[in-house]
């Protein structure tokens, strides 16, 4: 059982295909001509058998050569015809199922980027990557291909037994007879696709998570020297996924030669009683070659049938995976805010920061969810009973040690959590009464770990920004000690950056995040430990800057460095979740407590350094 089994409840296979409907809306027409197409088609293509009939009795008869021409030549008309009209069932009914598969990926990539961090903390990015590739092309093929054939299935069997009927009613009944085992075939094995294709779409998951870890993380693998062990743990999951589609491929290698075996026998009851009928004049030439020839039509139907069904059931088990995407709810964090921010009078200019309040604020992180449970044991709490005020324009840093629960509370304010316990305010509001957009369009947010998109560093420092302009962008850089960087760089701010900025240091990263929430001019900025991959003197050149570039604004800022929070308005120290002491760098020195240790633990680390 994957993560996604604890997000909703598994659709039923029906349901699920259902829901494809509204897709189909938008290429109705395309579809009309389409499946239009597919049964003229299917028409046309049964009378080719009756025009030979008639011209092989008419050749046995005595007939003219102009006869003989004229059924010629409307033959080849009837079956280029339908050629024709396949072409334009497939280009029409293959292209609507090109839209579909489009439309399904950009709602898929919609849903994914209003899920909070509580549901990606249950899902491995290789498994939604899964859904974003196999599953779609999954459904794609049941939406387009599938239906079509299943449309040209059903109309050539019913085309073929009209006109076989015609010809002789008891051959008809006597040679349909072996297929009155094509439903329990259908049946017994659909199921069976339906589960073991669900099995091949997990254990691609598993390998796509796989390698996606390795390629993230070649430089752990290289330095630790595992690369033989994670090639060895690749290949185990390979094999897994080998051994899941060759169940599956042993499944389909049945249900296609069990539907052509059935085909088979009503061929042999063709020949055998059909041939008799011929000698007993009971059926003419003619007739008991058509009749051969719609028996044949009738059976690529049948073979298909089993194609058909093993696509719908493969969509089927796809689009029930992708569902669990189109479905799922944010855990932890709703959007539900219709609160705004007051308007400033007309008179009076609106105050650069804004007010941020917590009381009593306990939380813990979600309980991840694991592979055989809904949930496990209460994860621990990571803060308790915290309440503090800090006015618009002040501001506030957190020291503490590793583990403490600095970035928990910085999560809080843009509510990429919610507390368990306790309320979170701004400007007097409750975080939970504003709209999403609403409070985080006033934050600029830095976190631990700086992630760069592979776009110009021009692009990463605007991100967010409607009309960035290289002025603005390099006033950004300056504040973060990045003029320089950028400036060395071939092609300055348009200067593309490898995944995830490789092509950068750690430290030129965090400079590149910082420059990206200040250019916002946001009312609050959050700063998560920012500094801590810059040596001492950049970092002490920016904070220089910073002074100035947050003058007026509220910042809420962490740090493992003392040095760092120097100039702070406040600073909490926590343990344990638990603030244990507070006040400004000189009370809390003058306090000698868990700060002071914090404190001198940082110079003897810089002595250290220095020596």
């Amino acid at each position: 059982m994957t993560a996604s089994k604890h997000t909703v409840p598994a659709t039923p296979p029906h349901r699920a295909l259902r829901r494809l409907l509204p897709y189909y809306h938008p290429y109705r027409w395309q579809v009309a001509v389409g499946l239009t197409s597919v049964v003229v088609a299917a028409l046309l293509a049964s009378l080719v058998p009756t025009l030979l009939q008639r011209g092989v009795d008419a050749i046995r008869a005595g007939a003219d050569r102009g006869t003989i021409l004229q059924l010629g030549i409307l033959m080849v008309a009837t079956a280029l015809a339908s050629g024709g009209l396949r072409f334009v069932m497939r280009l029409l009914l293959n292209g609507v199922s090109r839209h579909i598969e489009t439309d399904l990926r950009h709602d898929l990539f919609a849903r994914l980027v209003t899920l909070d961090a509580a549901w990606y903390a249950r899902w491995r990015t290789g498994d939604v990557m899964a859904r974003l590739t196999n599953d779609l092309s999954a459904v794609r093929m049941g939406a387009g291909p599938a239906v079509m054939y299943l449309v040209n299935t059903i109309a050539g069997a019913l085309f073929a037994m009209i006109m076989m009927l015609r010809i002789s009613p008891s051959l008809t009944a006597i040679a349909l007879l072996p297929m009155l085992g094509l439903p329990v075939l259908m049946l017994r094995l659909g199921r069976r696709v339906h589960e073991r294709f669900e099995r091949v779409q997990a254990q691609f998951g598993h390998l796509t998570t796989r390698a996606q870890e390795n390629l993230a993380g070649v430089r752990v693998v290289r330095a630790y020297r595992q690369e033989e062990a994670e090639t060895a743990r690749f290949s185990a999951l390979g094999e897994a996924y080998l051994a899941a589609n060759m169940q599956l491929a042993t499944l389909s290698g049945i249900m296609n030669p069990g539907f052509a075996l059935l085909a088979g026998l009503a061929g042999a009851v063709t020949i055998g009683i059909g041939g008799r009928l011929l000698i007993d004049g009971a059926v003419t030439v003619g007739g008991y070659v058509a009749f051969g020839i719609y028996l044949t039509q009738l059976t690529w139907p049948l073979i298909a049938l089993g194609w058909t069904t093993n696509l719908l059931q493969r969509a089927a088990a796809s689009m029930i995976r992708i569902l669990e995407i189109l479905d799922a709810q944010p855990l932890a964090v709703a959007d539900a805010g219709t609160a705004g921010f007051p308007a400033p009078a007309a008179a009076e200019r609106a105050p650069a920061g804004r007010a941020v309040e917590f009381r009593g604020v306990s939380f813990r992180y979600p309980a991840p969810a694991d592979e055989t449970a809904v949930a496990t044991t209460p994860t621990r709490w990571v803060l308790r009973d915290i309440s503090f005020y800090l006015p618009a324009g002040g501001t506030l840093a957190i020291v503490g040690a590793t583990g403490s629960g600095k970035s928990a509370l910085l999560d809080l304010i843009p509510r990429l959590f919610d507390p368990q316990v306790g309320e979170v305010f701004v400007d007097g509001i409750d975080v939970r009464a504003l709209p999403l957009a609403t409070l985080r369009a006033e934050i600029g947010y830095v976190p631990q770990e700086a992630l760069l998109f592979s776009e110009s560093i021009g692009d990463n420092v605007g991100y967010g920004l409607d009309t960035p302009d290289a002025a603005h962008l390099h006033a950004a850089a300056g504040i973060a000690q990045l003029r320089d960087t950028i400036t060395a760089l071939p092609d300055g701010l348009d200067t593309r950056l490898g995944e995830r900025g490789i092509n950068l240091s750690g430290g030129q990263k965090q400079r590149a995040a910082l420059a990206r929430a200040l250019a916002r001019h946001p009312r609050i900025v959050l700063l998560d430990d920012a500094l801590s991959a810059v040596d001492t003197q950049t970092e002490a050149a920016i904070l220089h800057e910073l002074r100035t570039a947050l003058r007026g604004r509220t910042a809420v800022i962490t740090s493992h460095r003392a040095s760092a929070v120097r100039e702070a308005d406040h600073i909490l120290v926590l343990d344990h979740g638990r603030i244990v002491e507070q006040g400004t760098h000189d009370q809390l020195v003058a306090l000698g407590g868990r700060f002071t240790q914090l404190l001198q633990r940082q110079q003897l680390l810089e002595s250290i350094e220095a020596a």
